[in-house]
């Protein structure tokens, strides 16, 4: 993953609704939400949520796919993981920081 599209996922999180649309999606899962179901949830207009959930696609961290009259999105946890990759890619030196019994970095 190139630097500049770390840049624009790190932002696209950088905003408090974003973020709680993100972290909303990925608890869902694969099945995903619909706009309305996350714009009653998180008590928001639906264009105010239809414009974060732009930013969080050209960010690549949310997928859209129609479902009959229905939009679903998810999100897209290849790129989160990708994001996650780059920012611990070079932790503790290359050397192993989740020593055994342990579920946190240890440098």
């Amino acid at each position: 993953m190139e630097e500049k599209d770390i840049i624009r996922a790190l932002a696209a999180l950088a905003h408090d609704l974003r973020l709680r649309v993100f972290r909303m999606l990925v608890v869902a899962g694969p099945d995903g939400l619909t706009p309305g179901t996350m714009a009653a949830e998180l008590d928001v207009p639906n264009a105010t949520l239809s414009f974060h959930l732009k930013e969080l696609m050209n960010a690549g961290l949310v997928t859209q796919k129609r479902d009959g009259r229905s939009l679903i999105y998810r999100a897209a946890y290849d790129q989160m993981n990708a994001v996650l990759g780059f920012l611990t890619e070079n932790c503790c030196q290359g050397q192993t920081c989740f020593p055994p019994g342990t579920d946190s970095c240890q440098c």
